[in-house]
């Protein structure tokens, strides 16, 4: 089940927490589908869709769906905790630093970070 929000002008597609996984690589037409039928500019995913390989960078998973959204043109937030997996993994660490200083791909805490973020103009998709 997805809501759909606006924020500063923007469209967001909220995942609920419960629901079908983000597991490997035909998953992600499905969750972009969900962007595409709200006619979203981001897609808010917490992190209890993401399967277990998604924030293991050597699966690739999380660099395709990042590559996809970007090629769409729809912007991503993984919303949720990562903080145990980014302490065992520098490149994970790495990579959502990366992420987040650019304007396509978000790791936040919350959905009120997302709005913030949203907010302060730092939105292209």
């Amino acid at each position: 089940m997805t809501r759909v929000e606006t924020w500063n002008g923007l469209v967001v597609a909220v995942c609920e927490p419960d629901g079908a996984l983000l597991a490997g690589l035909a998953d992600i037409n499905d969750f972009l589908s969900l962007a595409f039928e709200a006619n979203a500019d981001w897609l808010a995913m917490p992190v209890t869709r993401l399967g277990e390989d998604f924030l293991r960078l050597r699966s690739r998973l999380a660099g395709e769906t990042t590559q996809k959204f970007v090629n769409y043109r729809v912007g991503l937030a993984i919303i949720g905790d990562i903080s145990a997996e980014a302490a065992e993994s520098e490149a994970l660490t790495d990579y959502v630093r990366e992420c987040n200083r650019g304007r396509s791909v978000w790791f936040l805490p919350d959905l009120t970070a997302l709005k913030l973020k949203l907010e302060t103009g730092r939105n292209e998709a």
